[in-house]
């Protein structure tokens, strides 16, 4: 049965209850690309898994974007998105709140992400001789992590060039020959100085491929949480989906987590297993720690008061991008990747990558109001109608632009958290305060990537700096030191023996590149380490 199949659209009542009375080797919460990966890892290695999701499975063959505007809870959950806004309160602006990119269904926020999977460098987990690191070292060394690695990008397809820059080798598959066009952006981007390469894309472009980047993809072809995790998973007939089911509490006996409260069908359940795998996501998992008070006011596994601390986003610098004069326009393109500013002048700057969209008079326009809307300037007169005259100028002057973005690394502050919203728990309340280094440290960017980018046509899409709250981490950092972290070395938490984590809270760092290589990667690690437990559990028992 092809793995497009293996999910039924609808789920009847009773799976729940059926759940129920069963008790299960391992229950994952959450089925993004960590809870997919980890929950796959461990069924195909023969024990009974149980994912247990907040949304919907949704329909396999729908194809949609992750839309911002839509506001009505239910639609929102039917259609896999996070159904409430986030509550931010950064530096002492008022209190925003917005719908953040997030999804809420089988696969999580993965089926709408654009596909980007690149490794992070090894200067990104331990310090090395030309760069320290912010906080001394993750945990895990680099090489501890290089197998996993090259195992994520077997299960995710990841096809690309090798970095030029890296002595990291690439991704095994070859990706797809380069348009003309793009071949000559590539060609004036070496000429300038620039190191180009293909970028790392978790696509298995199967015939007919039709580039669902940054939208969910009716097909098995973008590999997503979904298609690479949770349906293989399923077809072992060693996993069962337990969809549409809320996640309440943790309930916390004696230094072990002995079941968690769900909410199905309109009633409670509990359900049990030897072990948990926390994978909700870096805004949510910390939020049911917090939530979870049973047995600690300060929240469950939070004994070093870092649950939700730590919270890092990248600062994304979007850029209008035109070619040189008497080169074509490219217009949309996934293809570029550039690591030349990925550490620059001694400071952590991050990769530069084309985003699949090209920039006319519309989209840009469009991309600055969003922009202003959150800044300070969304009260001024006339800041709309600036932002449309300013991208019809820069389109009827230069014509269509590809656009790039860089990823600023993110560094972890403890006052920097999210935490249960008061009013209502599904909300996550986000405090945040954006440090003068990282402003320093944008400013640096900006101004870098305008001097290797100086013989092109350019234009700044970025009034104020701008996080990209799809890309949080650091909630639950791992650690050798239980006053400082949530996590020991293979992504336990200290104060608990049976409860892992498998998303992005568990890195220290954010590093320069997007998360989900790594997620995959550590959630592969994540399962080895629980499988090899069990199995050591099993054979004392026997």
């Amino acid at each position: 049965m092809p793995a497009a199949a293996s999910i039924p659209a609808t789920v009847g009542q009773g799976l729940a209850a059926k759940a129920a009375a069963r008790h299960w080797d391992v229950i994952v919460i959450g089925t993004g690309v960590g809870g997919g990966l980890v929950g796959r890892r461990l069924a195909e290695r023969g024990l009974s898994v149980l994912f247990v999701e907040k949304g919907p499975v949704g329909h396999r063959t729908e194809g949609q974007d992750l839309r911002t505007d839509l506001s009505d809870y239910t639609a929102r959950q039917a259609r896999g998105f996070w159904p409430t806004p986030i509550e931010t309160h950064i530096d002492a602006e008022r209190p925003h709140r917005f719908f953040a990119p997030l999804g809420s269904g089988v696969g999580g926020s993965s089926v709408f992400y654009a596909a980007a999977a690149e490794r992070p460098e090894r200067h990104d987990v331990e310090a090395t001789n030309a760069m320290p690191h912010p906080t001394g070292g993750w945990p895990v060394g680099f090489d501890t992590f290089r197998p996993y690695f090259t195992q994520a990008e077997e299960a995710l397809s990841i096809r690309g060039e090798k970095d030029p820059l890296s002595d990291l080798p690439g991704p095994q598959l070859p990706a797809p020959p380069l348009t003309e066009a793009e071949a000559q952006m590539f060609d004036d981007l070496r000429a300038a100085g620039l190191h180009p390469y293909r970028a790392h894309e978790a696509l298995r472009r199967l015939p007919g491929c039709s580039d669902c980047l940054g939208r969910k993809c009716p097909r098995a072809c973008k590999m997503d949480g979904r298609s690479a995790g949770v349906e293989p998973a399923l077809e072992t007939g060693n996993a069962t989906l337990l969809p549409n089911c809320a996640v309440e509490e943790l309930i916390e006996a004696q230094g072990r987590i002995g079941a968690v409260r769900v909410r199905a069908d309109g009633r409670d359940y509990l359900l049990q297993a030897d072990v948990f795998v926390l994978a909700a996501g870096a805004l949510n998992s910390p939020n049911l720690l917090l939530r979870s008070t049973g047995s600690h006011a300060s929240g469950c596994a939070n004994s070093s008061g870092w649950v939700g601390r730590g919270l890092m986003f990248h600062v994304s610098e979007m850029v209008a991008f035109w070619p040189r004069r008497g080169s074509p326009a490219v217009g949309a393109t996934r293809t570029l990747s550039f690591r030349d500013l990925y550490a620059h002048e001694g400071q952590r700057l991050g990769l530069v990558q084309s985003m699949g969209v090209a920039a006319d008079a519309g989209q840009i326009a469009g991309h600055l109001k969003g922009i202003l809307s959150r800044s300070r300037l969304r009260g001024l007169p006339g800041a709309s109608r600036l932002a449309t005259i300013a991208a019809r100028i820069g389109a009827d002057v230069f014509g269509s632009a590809t656009v790039l973005v860089g990823l600023l690394e993110d560094l972890p502050y403890a006052e920097n958290r999210v935490e249960p919203h008061p009013e209502d728990p599904e909300v996550p309340l986000v405090r945040y305060r954006i440090a003068d280094e990282l402003k320093a440290r944008r400013a640096l960017f900006r101004q870098a990537l305008r001097q290797k980018l100086s013989q092109h046509r350019l234009m700044f899409l970025n009034f104020g700096l701008t996080l990209n709250f799809g890309h949080p981490s650091g909630t639950l950092r791992f650690g050798s030191d239980p006053a400082t972290s949530v996590l020991d070395a293979d992504c336990k938490a200290h104060d608990l023996d049976n409860l892992y984590v498998a998303d992005a809270s568990f890195m220290p760092t954010s590093r320069g590149v997007n998360p989900s290589l790594t997620i995959a990667a550590n959630a592969l690690r994540v399962g080895d380490i629980v499988a090899a437990r069990l199995s050591a559990t099993r054979r004392k028992a026997s």
